[in-house]
C-alpha cells in the first residue's frame, strides 16, 4: 500500500486519502492479507509500516520533489524484496501521479486509485499513462469523465468504518451543511433552501485561504438570522454529534464530486442526505430510500418536507452494505486478483 508522502497514517486531523489508506490496511490485514504500508514517518497501522523518507511534508503537498523521492525509494524496496524471494503480488498506489507514470519501471503490477476529478490537465496525464496500471475510480461518475485513451477501469467506492459513527434514530430540529466554504460546495444555496423550508440550519467547515471574500459576502451576512448558525471547523467528535442530530445533510454542490465522504458519514449516522444531482451524488444517495436527489434549492426545500418518508435505519443499513470496510475490501480483492493475473499472463 503506497500512501502519499505528505501526512502520516492515520491523519492527525484532515486527511481524506490517508483515512482511506488506514481503513484499507486494517480491513485487508483483518481478512488475512500480508500488507506493507509505505507511508511517511509517524505512521501507524496493523499492516507492516515501511518508512522510506526522513520526515513527512504536510506543508509541501503536491510538490513533485517529495512525491517522486517517496515513490522511487518505495519502488526500490519493492524490487529488492522480489530479488530476495519476497515478491509482492500487487502495489496499491494512492499517490498523485509519480507511481502511475513510472508503473512500467517496476516489476510488480500496480493498482492506482483515482482520488480527484478529471480536469483538462488530468485527462492529458491519464491519456498518456493510465494504461500502465489497473485504474480504480471511486464512483462511476468519476470514471465516466476519464479519457478513452486510459482504457477504462473499475469502480470501488471509498470505505467507512460504520461502527465508528454512532447511530441515532431520533433527530433534532436542524438540517446540516458541512464542507469547505467555497461556492462549488454551496453553503449559500443551503441557506436559501433551509430558509424556504423554514428549518434551522447549522453550517460547519473551514474558511480556507482564498475563500475569505466568498464567506464574508455570501455566508456571513446571513448568520444569526432565520435560524442560520455557523460552528466553525468541527473536529472529529463534534462532527459525529452534528451528523447524529441532524434531520438531514444538505449537499447543494455544483461540481463533479468524485465521491463525497460527508454523504457516507451522514448515512452511517442514520441521517438522510438531500443532494443536487452532480457527480457521484446519485450513486451514493438512493433516492427515496436514504434521501433525495434534487435539481435546485426549491426542490431541496420541498424535500425537507418529505424527510418523514426516510427511515434512519435504512440509511445505516445501506451504508453498511455498500461502503463498509468489508464491502470495499471485497471489491479490491477482485481488483488485485485481476491485476496480478493480467501481469502473469503478459508476454
Amino acid at each position: 500500500m503506497l500512501a502519499p508522502p505528505w501526512i502520516p497514517v492515520p491523519p492527525p486531523a484532515y486527511g481524506g486519502i490517508e483515512e482511506v489508506v488506514r481503513l484499507l490496511c486494517e480491513g485487508l490485514s483483518e481478512h488475512g492479507h500480508e500488507v506493507t504500508l509505505f507511508a511517511p514517518p509517524g505512521s501507524q497501522s496493523r499492516a507492516e509500516v515501511a518508512v522510506v523518507l526522513e520526515e513527512p511534508y504536510p506543508d509541501d503537498i503536491q510538490k513533485a520533489q517529495f512525491e517522486v523521492d517517496h515513490v522511487a525509494r518505495a519502488f526500490a524496496a519493492i524490487d529488492a524484496a522480489a530479488n530476495n524471494g519476497r515478491r509482492y503480488d500487487v502495489i496499491h498506489d494512492h499517490t498523485g501521479h509519480s507511481a502511475l507514470a513510472m508503473a512500467d519501471r517496476v516489476g510488480t503490477p500496480l493498482v492506482h486509485t483515482l482520488h480527484g476529478p478529471f480536469n483538462e490537465a488530468a485527462c492529458r496525464f491519464y491519456a498518456q499513462h493510465g494504461s500502465k496500471a489497473c485504474i480504480v475510480a471511486i464512483s462511476q461518475a468519476q470514471l465516466d469523465d476519464a479519457p478513452p485513451e486510459m482504457g477504462g477501469g473499475r469502480v470501488v467506492p471509498n470505505p467507512i468504518e460504520v461502527g465508528e459513527w454512532p447511530f441515532r434514530p431520533d433527530k433534532d430540529d436542524y438540517v446540516l451543511w458541512i464542507g469547505r466554504m467555497s461556492p462549488d460546495k454551496g453553503p449559500h444555496r443551503a441557506i436559501a433552501a433551509a430558509r424556504e423550508a423554514g428549518v434551522r440550519l447549522v453550517l460547519a467547515g473551514p474558511v480556507q485561504p482564498g475563500q475569505e471574500s466568498f464567506f464574508a459576502e455570501d455566508v456571513e451576512p446571513h448568520l444569526g438570522s432565520d435560524g442560520v448558525g455557523y460552528v466553525g471547523e468541527a473536529d472529529a467528535e463534534a462532527k459525529r454529534g452534528l451528523y447524529q442530530g441532524a434531520r438531514a445533510l444538505l449537499m447543494p454542490i455544483r461540481w463533479p464530486e468524485p465521491f463525497g465522504l460527508v454523504m457516507v458519514e451522514a448515512l452511517a449516522s442514520g441521517t438522510p442526505v438531500i443532494a443536487f444531482s452532480e457527480g457521484s451524488a446519485p450513486e451514493v444517495v438512493e433516492d427515496g430510500r436514504t434521501g433525495f436527489v434534487v435539481d435546485d434549492e426549491h426542490a431541496m426545500a420541498a424535500a425537507v418536507g418529505r424527510l418523514d418518508e426516510i427511515d434512519p435505519a435504512d440509511c445505516r443499513r445501506s451504508c453498511e452494505q455498500r461502503f463498509s470496510v468489508k464491502a470495499v475490501v471485497r471489491g479490491y480483492e477482485d481488483v488485485y486478483r485481476a491485476a496480478a493475473s493480467a501481469r502473469a499472463a503478459a508476454p
